[in-house]
């Protein structure tokens, strides 16, 4: 579990900012599509030293993380917010505009 936890971190280190990523888009890239529900698990899991972008992290339906994970939806969506990251009328994330296609930057 540890080694896969390390890679989620590293993969989730490279979204770049703008855009935004799902827990299973993470799962699927890292050869393991059935695991979107583990990369959650990592991204509460995460160090807050290694600084990696957890707040691009969201569900397939564009919703933000549970209010536990950043102190409420309000401060993940003004991270996401103050990096250009556009919302639909019902709170969601406007995915085909802002989904990573999994390529480095």
């Amino acid at each position: 579990m540890k080694d896969f936890f390390r890679r989620v971190h590293e993969l989730v280190g490279k979204i770049p900012e703008g855009k935004v990523a799902t827990y299973g888009l993470i799962a699927t890239l890292l050869g393991e599509p059935r695991n979107g529900r583990v990369v959650g698990w990592a991204m509460r899991k995460t160090p807050d030293n290694l600084n990696i972008p957890c707040h691009r992290v969201i569900s397939k339906s564009g919703i933000l993380a549970p209010d536990y994970a950043f102190g409420g939806k309000e401060i993940q969506r003004a991270l996401l917010e103050s990096e250009g990251i556009t919302f639909e009328q019902d709170g969601r994330v406007k995915l085909l505009k802002h989904l990573w296609d999994g390529k480095e930057t």
